[in-house]
C-alpha cells in the first residue's frame, strides 16, 4: 500500500509529539497485527544500570503507550546517527555497549526489544514488505539520543542477526562492528553455565536456522544425536558465515574483532572504534573506569584476567567436549569452504 505521507502528518498529535521527541520514551515492542509501537518510560539513567532494555532488567514500568507505527515515525523525523554493534553471543558484547555509553557524546541501546519483536514476526512469516517497513520504523525511533550531539549505538540482540544485511542496507550512513569470541572460547563459556546455557543455545539454533544460515548439509535425524556443544559450534560457525559475508560487503563500513583481542587491548580498541564511528572519546580513561572493573552482566567483579582464568577453569573440567568439538566444527568448516578468519579486522 501506498503510505500517504500528509495523511500521516495530518493525524500527528499534541500527545504523539510530546511521547517521539522525549528520548525518555522507549520504543520498546511492536505489535504486528495493530502495527502499533509502544513506547515505555526509561530515563537515561535506567538504561546505563540496564544490563538489557528486556522487562527483566526494567524497573517495572507504568502501562505502554502505544501509537501508530507510521504516524510515530512521521513525528520522529529522521533520528540521529546510527551505529551498530553485532554480535554472536558470549564475546563481551554488553560490557563494549556500556563502554561507549558517554553521555553528551554516544548514547547506546543494548538489545532493544522491538527490534526482537520483529525478528520473531519474520520467523512466523511476517510479509517481507511489512517486515521492512517495520524495521525502518524501529531503526528510526531508536535513533532518538537523550542529547542532540550524541550518535546513537544499537547493540542488538543477536536473534537479530539475519537482519544484519538489511539494516545496513537502509542505513547507508551507518557503520557496524561485528563482534565475536573465538570458538574454544565460546564453546567453554556454554559449557561453564550449565543447563541453562546449553538449553539457550539450543533455542538460539531455532531462532536463526531458518534462511539458510545453518545449512551445513546435517538431516533432522543427525541434528538430533548432535550433543549440546554441537549445536552451540554450528550456531557459531552459521553466525560466523553471516559475518563474513557481511564484512566482505561492506569493506568500508564493517569491521570485525574478536572478545579476546579486545579484552588484551582495550585502550587500543576503544580509540579505533572511536574514529570509526566518528566519535570523540578518551580511551584512556574509559578502560580505566569503572565500567571494566564490573561485570556488566550482574555487577561482580570483573577483569580480564579473571576472564581467562573462568575460561581456564572451563576448559579444565569440559576440556575433552570442548577439543573434540572444536576440531569436529573446524572439520565441518573446511568441508563447506568456511574460511574462519574473518576479514576486515578493527586491530589490523
Amino acid at each position: 500500500a501506498i503510505v500517504c505521507t500528509n495523511c500521516l502528518m495530518a493525524q500527528i498529535d499534541s500527545r504523539t509529539l510530546a511521547i517521539v521527541h522525549d528520548p525518555a520514551w522507549l520504543a520498546h515492542r511492536y505489535d504486528p497485527a495493530k502495527d502499533v509501537v509502544h513506547f515505555i518510560n526509561v530515563p537515561r539513567k535506567d538504561h546505563r544500570e540496564a544490563t538489557f532494555l528486556t522487562d527483566e532488567f526494567l524497573p517495572a514500568p507504568a502501562s505502554p503507550i502505544g501509537l501508530d507505527r507510521g504516524v510515530a515515525v512521521a513525528a520522529a523525523g529522521s533520528g540521529s546517527p546510527l551505529h551498530f554493534i553485532f554480535h554472536s553471543a558470549y564475546c563481551c558484547s554488553t560490557l563494549l555497549a556500556s563502554a561507549l555509553d558517554i553521555e553528551g557524546t554516544a548514547f547506546a541501546l543494548k538489545e532493544p526489544v522491538i527490534l526482537n519483536d520483529i525478528s520473531g514476526w519474520r520467523r512466523r512469516g511476517g510479509p517481507p514488505a511489512q517486515l521492512a517497513r517495520a524495521l525502518d520504523s524501529a531503526l528510526t525511533l531508536l535513533a532518538r539520543p537523550f542529547d542532540e550531539p550524541e550518535t546513537v549505538i544499537v547493540k542488538p540482540s543477536n536473534v537479530v542477526n539475519p537482519f544484519i544485511q538489511a539494516m545496513l542496507a537502509m542505513r547507508p550512513g551507518s557503520r557496524a562492528l561485528l563482534l565475536y569470541a573465538p570458538l574454544r572460547a565460546y564453546l567453554g563459556s556454554i559449557a561453564r553455565k550449565g543447563m541453562w546455557g546449553r538449553l539457550w543455545v539450543r533455542e538460539l539454533f531455532v531462532k536463526i536456522a531458518d534462511g539458510g544460515l545453518l545449512d551445513y548439509g546435517f538431516s533432522s535425524e543427525e541434528l538430533f544425536r548432535q550433543t549440546d556443544l554441537q549445536i552451540a559450534a554450528l550456531g557459531w560457525l552459521g553466525q560466523h558465515r553471516l559475518f563474513a559475508a557481511v564484512a566482505e560487503h561492506y569493506p568500508d563500513r564493517v569491521r570485525t574483532l574478536d572478545s579476546e583481542a579486545f579484552l588484551a587491548e582495550v585502550e587500543r580498541t576503544l580509540d579505533r572504534l572511536g574514529v570509526f564511528f566518528g566519535i570523540d572519546i578518551d580511551a584512556v580513561a574509559i578502560a580505566a573506569g569503572d565500567t571494566f572493573k564490573r561485570h556488566s552482566k550482574g555487577g561482580a567483579e570483573f577483569s580480564a584476567e579473571k576472564r581467562r582464568a573462568d575460561q581456564r577453569d572451563a576448559a579444565a573440567v569440559h576440556s575433552e567436549e570442548i577439543d573434540k568439538v572444536a576440531q569436529w566444527a573446524e572439520a565441518v568448516a573446511a568441508s563447506a569452504g568456511q574460511q574462519l578468519k574473518l576479514p576486515g579486522s578493527l586491530l589490523d
